[in-house]
């Protein structure tokens, strides 16, 4: 029969993505990858035939895949895979992380021990401080320490200054890669081993060839595919990285489709980003890995005082971060990247950073006709002046705030900024009620929270509000469930400029569907941490099925939340 599809799945519960009602009984028919047709559950027989496999999952909700479109998943699982875990609250105080680097040093690579820790690292310790120089030494003076807190700010013993080259000679590069790099020095100019926007600039020890290989596959199932997301907006790290999930997807072993956004200069020039083709000769399916954009900073990180804002930094009352591209940079990168048919994204977390790049955006005359939408990743997470939105609508801009954050920091923007960081943190509710189609994204980088890549994480977040310390922030920001689902999937794949091909359950589309174990409508915020995905379908094909002896919920919030209490 022509109309037969490969695969029919039914349930009481679909969550379509759509305009209107989010949730009904229906069936959707999978052919060739594609979603053949949807409806009723009564329309689904006219779609099975001899060879139809039909899969009917009873109250089970079914809904389109995740997308998240930004996250540096190499990162994250390079992070996973060789680096001692020092994150508050599991390492409560300043002596607990010296305890756990020295019961690791045996683990140390190529003569480095690197320590993960999160952001704001300093204000989640019980000690509001970093770890010293000298406190590292005394873990050992013959292994290079780096505790990595975050990306943005690191802490370097003796050894590790040593093998970086930095010395009171050192003078930091003048080009941003994460933001401008600083080496903090004391009142004599030695190097007191904190240095800012620094990590890339490290030579830290790399995994390559088959460790390289394993830490990809394990790090795209474990931080992503388990959760559902089945389309990665991924930030590059290495080239070989690059070819290595190339040659992963091709051989049919990545469970989530990938949209790399080439950094630059991190991983390459923006020459090189712009003439991939020349020198990246991908074999896997554009459909599951393709070059999809660049990525540039603008600016650095709060936690490094170095996102560029417009009012002082508290701790010494002058300085308001840099903004680290100029106004011909910014435009003469939007002219590179659409000619090479590529999104560019600029990274700008402080308000004069995103105001800076929007002027320039404008000066530029914005995208020529039918290039991508440019992206401004971190806007939306805060913002002290409400009419900045007048700026992004002009400039033309994608705005790609992250609801993780405000666990993550959202406590800290008050420590770094005053007054001025009380205002606007995460206003996702009037955003979308003036019209703004945000998307969700995890960020997920090193030093990320336990369980960042969840996309229910996400979503409580958008919901409970809730910080790092137990407060709950600015609650008349609180969006609906439905508003939340929107915008980790349609809302997320628009962010991509891809919502024509998934985001949604409609025909046409790809058929990115997942099966979830409860319906998240029917319970409390908290409840959403304990949803579960039991199955993944990436195109029609299964790509995960959770094990049933896997626990019933997600804990790890909980646990965090009594070890601090």
């Amino acid at each position: 029969m022509d109309s037969a599809a490969d695969l029919v799945l039914l349930s009481t519960r679909v969550f379509w993505m759509t305009a209107g009602d989010p949730r009904s009984g229906g069936f959707v028919a999978v052919r060739d990858g594609n979603i053949l047709a949807t409806g009723p559950r009564e329309e689904a027989d006219q779609y099975v035939g001899p060879g139809t496999q039909v899969r009917d999952v009873g109250d089970r909700p079914l809904m389109p895949g995740f997308v998240d479109p930004h996250a540096h998943m190499e990162v994250a699982a390079r992070t996973l895979y060789q680096t001692v875990d020092c994150r508050a609250p599991g390492c409560r105080t300043v002596a607990d992380v010296l305890d756990t680097l020295r019961e690791h040093l045996s683990e140390a690579v190529d003569g480095w021990l690197v320590g993960q820790a999160n952001l704001f690292f300093d204000q989640k310790l019980a000690d509001k401080r970093l770890p010293t120089r000298a406190e590292l030494d005394s873990v050992s003076t013959d292994v290079a320490i780096v505790i990595r807190a975050g990306g943005h700010v690191s802490v370097l013993n003796s050894v590790a200054l040593q093998r970086a080259g930095i010395d009171r000679a050192y003078r930091a590069a003048d080009y941003s890669i994460t933001g401008l790099p600083t080496v903090l020095r004391d009142e004599t100019g030695e190097p007191t081993g904190v240095v800012k926007e620094m990590d890339n600039l490290l030579p830290l020890p790399e995994l390559s060839g088959a460790d390289l290989r394993r830490a990809l596959q394990r790090g795209v199932l474990d931080l992503f595919t388990v959760h559902g997301v089945t389309t990665i907006g991924e930030i590059s790290e290495t080239v070989a990285g690059l070819r290595e999930l190339d040659s992963l997807h091709a051989d049919g072993e990545l469970g989530s489709r990938l949209r790399v956004y080439l950094w630059a200069p991190g991983t390459v020039s923006l020459e090189q980003a712009c003439a991939h083709a020349d020198w990246l000769d991908l074999q896997a399916s554009p459909d599951l890995l393709r070059i999809h954009g660049v990525k540039m900073f603008a600016d650095g990180g709060y936690s490094a005082a170095s996102a560029a804002v417009k009012q002082p930094y508290v701790m010494d009352g002058h300085s308001c971060g840099e903004v680290a591209l100029s106004l011909d940079q910014i435009g003469d990168a939007l002219r590179r990247t659409a000619a090479a048919g590529l999104q560019l994204a600029i990274h700008a977390n402080g308000d004069r950073a995103q105001e800076e790049v929007c002027e320039a955006l404008i000066v530029a005359g914005g995208p020529p006709e039918g290039a991508p939408r440019t992206r401004v990743e971190h806007a939306g997470n805060f913002l002290p002046d409400p009419t900045a939105t007048e700026l992004w609508a002009l400039a033309g801009i994608v705005p790609v705030p992250q609801p993780v954050f405000l666990y993550t920091f959202g406590d800290f923007f008050p420590t770094y900024l005053g007054e001025y960081g009380t205002r606007g943190r995460f206003p996702f509710r009037r955003l979308l009620d003036e019209g703004w189609h945000l998307s969700g994204s995890s960020d997920v980088w090193i030093g990320s929270e336990d369980g960042a890549t969840n996309p229910f994480f996400s979503i409580w977040n958008c919901l409970q509000r809730t910080s790092f310390l137990g407060d709950r922030l600015d609650i008349d920001q609180r969006i609906t469930l439905a508003e939340a689902l929107r915008m980790h999937t349609l809302y997320a794949a628009e962010a991509l400029g891809e919502a024509d091909r998934y985001g949604s359950l409609e025909p046409g589309k790809r058929a990115d569907v997942i099966v979830l174990d409860r319906d998240p409508f029917e319970g409390s915020d908290d409840d959403l941490l304990a949803v579960l995905v039991d199955e993944v379908y990436l195109a029609g094909r299964e790509v995960h099925r959770r094990r049933t002896d896997a626990p019933a919920g997600e804990a790890w919030l909980h646990a965090e939340a009594s070890a601090r209490h």
